[in-house]
């Protein structure tokens, strides 16, 4: 694998035909065309702290297990276990995500009534498609992630095209300039801090190129620029998109209150049935991401069950003999993902008065991104207090390296994590809150009681900078 189909990895899975279009009108609800204006440039930049950081952890330890495996070697096998759950925890629910958020589309483009028994149809029929190409079809589904990439840009230049060339536009200055927000019982400020999580959610997924390194040639270089640069595209891409898109929008707040904002500002810029070909453009990339994402999820449930982290790990760990797929792995991936919004709204029937079901989708999408920022962080942390312990220095550093500005990169990297796990729990976001909070109880308590002692972990922990340096070796072999 060369360094650019290393980048495309993380860039067809960060998607941001995927995130920034499902989540459109959470932020335009939130905080209006300032949250496209303002919020998305703010989130790639720190976004670009926290790959930055990855990357030169990426270079120094070049192992596939990437976050979970540099989270054990820096601080032992509870770590590692409570970063891989985290992770998967993550990836679960950004399956989920994707796929529901392409049924919000396909449901209303496919002409079905707008039922909650309609999209959970279109929900799995989506994830039962991923599943049976993930199962027995490797060599398509490996030749359909390599075109995805070019197949994001392409799209994203469609819509650009079709909206400069034939949508009528606001001034720019909109995107800067003007607020709005349903929030009522919020002051804006907050508002718009919760609109973030339409970029937050979109730039997940980027370390796909570390656990790619060891097929990457040059990889301790390609795959920390494949994690960077995937940020750093995207962040440009998903930029001028959603500065078109929202310059389209000709009425805000009929906008705002319509059931899928994106649709409705095509339907109105670009008429029914040329924006609905458009339309069907950007689902098709949602596709190909929820595809990327099941054969990514399923590639991290083996591998854990293969070092004995998950329950039942020798059903998991299984490859098919035929296929040469982690078959179990898939399905349990997908499954557990079409559960989740049941869960979701199995907690919004208990307490009806509190929650409602428009709180759904954000919930979801909010559980992927804390669990998988978090899985992030961890590893960021025990690196900075590896280095308070002298076990990592200079010496420790892969090629791709930030010198004197790695400590300041880290820091800024987890105040930003800490700050988006706080707000995606908080109101309007409790939905969100019960449910991580209550899976991260559970989670705990399963290791306290089931896994504490016996779990061992894929590497043992470095103690000292010479034994880090040898693990490292190992790991360059």
């Amino acid at each position: 694998m060369g360094g650019f189909s290393n980048f495309a990895i993380s860039f067809s899975i960060i998607s941001i035909l995927t995130g920034a279009v499902t989540l459109y009108g959470v932020g335009l609800n939130a905080g209006g065309p300032v949250v496209m204006g303002i919020g998305w440039p703010l989130v790639t930049l720190f976004v670009l702290f926290v790959a930055a950081a990855m990357a030169e952890l990426a270079s120094a330890i070049p192992t596939s297990g990437a976050l979970y495996h540099w989270a054990s070697l820096l601080g032992g096998p509870a770590w590692g276990w409570i970063t891989a759950w985290l992770n998967l925890v993550g990836l679960i629910a950004a399956i989920a995500g994707i796929d529901y958020g392409c049924a919000q589309f396909m449901v209303p483009l496919l002409g079905l009534a707008d039922t909650p028994q309609n999209y959970l149809l279109v929900f799995g029929a989506l994830l039962l498609s991923h599943a049976i190409l993930n199962h027995i079809g490797i060599r398509t589904v490996a030749r359909l992630n390599d075109f995805s990439a070019l197949y994001h840009v392409a799209g994203v230049a469609v819509v650009v095209l079709a909206l400069a060339f034939f949508a009528p536009k606001q001034p720019v200055a909109t995107l800067f300039t003007q607020t709005f927000t349903t929030i009522q019982d919020q002051p804006y400020w907050f508002a718009f801090l919760c609109g973030l999580l339409q970029a937050q959610w979109t730039y997940t997924g980027y370390d796909a190129s570390a656990h790619t390194i060891e097929e990457t040639k040059n990889a301790r270089v390609s795959a920390p620029w494949g994690i960077y640069m995937s940020v750093a595209v995207s962040g440009f891409f998903g930029y001028v998109m959603l500065a078109f898109v929202t310059l389209a929008i000709k009425d805000l707040p009929a906008t705002a209150a319509a059931t899928n904002p994106f649709i409705y500002i095509f339907e109105q810029a670009l008429g029914g049935t040329f924006g609905r070909v458009v339309l069907w453009i950007v689902t098709l990339a949602m596709w190909f991401c929820g595809l990327s994402c099941v054969t990514s999820t399923s590639r991290m449930i083996f591998a854990f069950a293969r070092d004995h982290g998950l329950p039942l790990s020798n059903v998991w760990n299984k490859v098919s003999r035929r296929y040469r797929t982690p078959a179990a792995g898939v399905w349990l991936a997908t499954t557990l993902a079409f559960l989740l919004p049941c869960l979701i709204s199995a907690v919004v029937a208990v307490r009806p008065k509190q929650l409602d079901f428009s709180k759904l989708y954000p919930a979801v999408t909010g559980i992927s991104t804390i669990g998988l920022y978090l899985s992030y962080g961890i590893p960021l942390l025990l690196k900075l207090r590896a280095i308070r312990r002298g076990v990592w220095t200079a010496r420790a550093n892969g090629p791709w390296s930030l010198g004197n500005w790695s400590v300041p990169v880290n820091l800024v990297a987890l105040v930003w994590i800490a700050f988006i796990t706080v707000l995606f729990v908080l109101p309007p976001n409790d939905l969100t809150g019960y449910i991580f909070g209550g899976t991260l109880a559970v989670l705990l308590a399963f290791y306290v009681l089931r896994v504490r002692g016996r779990f061992r972990g894929p590497v043992p922990q470095a103690r000292s900078q010479d034994e880090l340096l040898k693990l490292e070796a190992e790991f360059e072999k």
